[in-house]
Formats: C-alpha cells, sequence, structure tokens
C-alpha cells in the first residue's frame, strides 16, 4: 500500500508543481491545493499504515499487546488541513481581489501596474 500512496504522492507533487508554473491564477490556486493535499499524505505515510485499534488504553489493560494506531501524525495532518484551509481561502480571496482589479486572469498582466 506504501508503493502506491508513494506513486500517487509523486504524482500530486508533479501535478502541482506543473500547474504553479501555468500562466493562470486559477491555476495556482489548484497546483496550491494539490502540494497540500500531496504533503498531507506524505506526512500520512512517512508515519507508517498500521492498521490497528485506536490508542485508547484503559485503566483495567496493563500492557498493550496489539498493534494500535498512532495519533501524533493524525494530529499533525488536521493541523496542516486546517492551515491549508485558511490559506487557500486568503489565496482565493486574493486572487479574486486581484482579478476584480486588473480584470484579467493572466500572470504577466498582474505584473504590470498600468490598467
Amino acid at each position: 500500500m506504501e508503493i502506491v500512496l508513494a506513486f500517487v504522492i509523486g504524482w500530486l507533487y508533479a501535478a502541482g508543481l506543473y500547474m504553479l508554473l501555468r500562466r493562470s491564477l486559477v491555476k495556482l490556486l489548484i497546483g496550491l491545493v494539490l502540494l497540500s493535499h500531496a504533503a498531507n499524505l506524505l506526512i500520512f505515510t512517512a508515519a507508517g499504515l498500521t492498521r490497528g485499534k485506536p490508542p485508547i488504553v484503559t485503566p483495567t489493560t496493563s500492557s498493550v499487546s496489539t498493534a494500535m494506531a498512532d495519533p501524533v501524525p493524525q494530529a499533525l495532518i488536521l493541523t496542516a488541513i486546517v492551515i491549508s484551509f485558511g490559506v487557500t481561502a486568503f489565496a482565493l480571496v486574493l486572487a479574486y481581489r486581484a482579478y476584480k482589479t486588473v480584470g484579467a486572469d493572466d500572470l504577466d498582466r498582474l505584473t504590470s501596474t498600468d490598467t
């Protein structure tokens, strides 16, 4: 399963970088989203995929005998999802305002100060 996820992560990074290099502002935002998803999957895969019980230890158990999922990567990914949502929302609003001001989606036209 890790091999399949490695190829998916590589494809997401490649597609995200390709979209970041395009001239359209919308494609730039799509590339940003793809890169954030690839980073989340990379953290999840690097932590190791464990099929096990949730990491809840009751007071009656003295030792852990079965495999349990590690909650730290899941918490890191949850934090990364919230941060990437905030960055994407900010970039979307910024792109919308730039489009309303300049009237074009082309990044080359956004660099000029004359409209």
